[in-house]
């Protein structure tokens, strides 16, 4: 139920002490309950709905209580502009400067969570209007239905700050078309609009003026049938071409390359505009995260989805534990200055030995379980 509601019937001089007391966290996410089925609202707008620990911690328990007693679950961002700008990886790498493991705690969770949709018995919805990157993706890529409009805007960027495509990347990522997923994953680039459906990424695409009432006629749905029949009826006629079409054949002859640095002599010998671009793409992200990227979508093309989030969650902490997530963190939304110096600060330094320590088994105790 939304807050408001559960308030009907108190004074407002009864309730003051108690409003006082309400956090910020307490409302980062709201829950609603209609008929049977249930609504989660991203509700961290100023910060275009970043997932953060408090978020995790409240949906995840929600979500396995609704898919034993719900119909189906609405998962959407409010604010317009954003479903989910990603995982709230400022306060994480702040914390990892001063010692603190909070980006253990918060990725064991996330990924946990990652996995419970994934599997999830309940149809699960994904309204992804406006930014969806990141922790975002993971809230919907994984669900049953995913759901973009004219205002989608879709990025796995997180070579960009010295990490990897996680939240389950390794999964779907090789699983698109060709090799799109390679491409999208090293470069960061982003999906805009209808070009997230035709690249397998929604499953549906409607204009965003028609988000209330399709939620409405959701909410009256019991069954995948409904569902598809009120998805379909809002579909969106779209005739444009794939932004990417022009450029899947150079894609796919490029991206094919086992190894990056083959794939950098494949542009260089492209020679195209679009090579150009694209190597200069590479160059700002962190070396050794091309190459843990790269070694991941290639194991992950092989495996299911829980494998895939426990082999990420290994990487992730040492990620959090080596230095070049902290310094892109840092150089891209700390300082801002957009220099980040990685380390080691090149392809060639980056050596089979350092790419494999990130995917060694963690202490027992330690490795992803799939349960919280």
């Amino acid at each position: 139920m939304f807050r408001k509601t559960l308030l009907q019937g108190f004074t407002l001089k009864s309730l003051t002490p108690t409003l006082r007391k309400m956090s910020t966290e307490e409302s980062d996410v709201l829950f609603r309950e209609v008929d049977g089925r249930g609504v989660i609202i991203l509700n961290r707008p100023k910060a275009l709905n970043s997932l953060n620990l408090s978020m995790v911690n409240k949906i995840y328990p929600t979500l396995q209580q609704w898919e034993k007693d719900k119909k189906l679950v609405i998962v959407k961002g409010n604010g317009g502009k954003a479903f989910c700008a990603g995982g709230d990886v400022k306060a994480i790498a702040e914390a990892a400067f001063k010692g603190a493991n909070l980006g253990y705690e918060f990725f064991k969770k996330e990924y946990t969570n990652n996995g419970l949709i994934g599997a999830y018995k309940i149809p699960y919805i994904a309204l992804i209007d406006g930014i969806v990157m990141g922790g975002g993706v993971g809230l919907s890529v994984h669900g049953r239905y995913r759901v973009a409009t004219e205002r989608s805007l879709f990025a796995m960027p997180e070579t960009q700050i010295g990490l990897f495509p996680d939240v389950g990347g390794s999964y779907f990522l090789p699983r698109l078309n060709g090799k799109l997923g390679w491409y999208l994953a090293l470069t960061g680039v982003r999906l805009k609009g209808s070009d997230i459906l035709k690249a397998g990424i929604a499953t549906h695409y409607i204009d965003s003026t028609n988000l209330n009432a399709i939620e409405e006629e959701l909410l009256k749905s019991s069954n995948d049938s409904d569902i598809k029949t009120v998805l379909n009826n809002f579909q969106k006629e779209d005739k444009s071409e794939f932004s990417l079409a022009p450029y899947l054949d150079q894609i796919n002859a490029c991206f094919s390359a086992p190894t990056i640095e083959e794939i950098y002599d494949r542009l260089n010998k492209d020679g195209s505009k679009w090579a150009q671009d694209t190597i200069n793409l590479l160059n700002k992200m962190s070396p050794t995260s091309l190459k843990i990227t790269m070694k991941e979508l290639e194991l992950g093309e092989q495996l299911n989805l829980n494998a895939c989030l426990q082999m990420e969650y290994r990487m992730a902490v040492n990620c959090i534990d080596g230095h070049d997530f902290k310094e892109g963190v840092r150089a891209l939304l700390i300082d801002k200055d957009q220099n980040p110096k990685w380390n080691p600060p090149d392809l060639k330094g980056v050596t089979e030995e350092i790419v494999n320590k990130y995917f060694e088994k963690l202490p027992e105790a330690q490795e992803l379980k799939h349960k919280l």
